[in-house]
């Protein structure tokens, strides 16, 4: 997860794109509603397309009814969980080594 100009982008590898059959997702940084730190992988929920080794990792599209979450967690790995408005996704999970830098960068929006 990044953040390039004024939009929030997550990029799969090739093997991410193949097991979690996921793509590529950039939003505008105006979509993003909420974010704050994950301590739990409890807030993923509903029917998985893609990848669950539990405990170990979660990548994939989870639907519930009229939510869906993309999701990237890797044990080990710090999460942020980012609620969006307005678009494909309503939340994204995703593991990121700098969650303070994007914690604090997508929190500070004028």
């Amino acid at each position: 997860m990044e953040i390039d100009g004024h939009n929030l982008v997550v990029r799969f590898s090739r093997t991410e794109h193949v097991l979690g059959l996921v793509r590529d997702l950039v939003v505008p940084l105006s979509s993003v509603a909420t974010v704050e730190l994950m301590t739990s992988w409890k807030a993923v929920h509903g029917l998985r397309v893609g990848l669950d080794l539990p405990r170990v990792r979660k990548l994939g599209t989870w639907h519930a009814r009229g939510h869906r979450q993309l999701v990237s967690l890797r044990r080990g790995v710090p999460a942020l969980r980012v609620a969006l408005r307005g678009e494909k996704y309503d939340e994204v999970l995703v593991s990121v080594p700098e969650t303070d830098l994007l914690l604090s960068c997508l929190a500070w929006r004028p």
